[in-house]
């Protein structure tokens, strides 16, 4: 199997547990950072849905895709599907910031957290879905 393969009994298992062996697998920084996004994310919207997609990518959903925890050697991304429709008046966005839809917060070893900031961002991201997919299903 190659690097982007997926074996098909980890496919089979439902999504959190995907995202909680993502996270045991990283051992290191960059799982115990991925893991404090979980559960703040879950915080902000205790009617989050995980899913992965991608391959391995975790993606917590709530009337659409709201954020994505990619992690790389160097950093763990969480980027906002529509990031660039958000406000963002703490300005934890610092990466992708030249897209017209997506927005990401790049977070490197050692960075500390926003929690309020970040909680109140997909807050914002939940409520964009949510208007959005009620305007669509208004539509005649």
């Amino acid at each position: 199997m190659g690097k982007t393969d997926i074996d098909p009994a980890e496919a089979a298992l439902p999504a959190s547990q995907r995202i909680d062996a993502k996270i045991a697998a990283l051992a290191d920084w960059r799982g115990e950072t991925l893991a404090r996004i979980r559960r703040l994310i879950h915080e902000a919207d205790p009617e989050v849905v995980e899913t992965v997609k991608w391959g391995r990518v975790p993606v917590w959903e709530h009337s659409g895709i709201l954020t994505t925890g990619e992690t790389y050697k160097s950093a763990v991304k969480m980027t906002f599907a529509r990031g660039a429709a958000l406000d963002d008046p703490s300005g934890l966005f610092n990466s992708s910031l030249e897209g017209n839809t997506r927005r990401a917060i790049d977070f490197r070893e050692g960075d500390t957290i926003d929690e309020p900031a970040l909680k109140a961002l997909i807050r914002a991201a939940v409520a964009l879905n949510v208007s959005t997919s009620r305007a669509r299903s208004a539509r005649p």
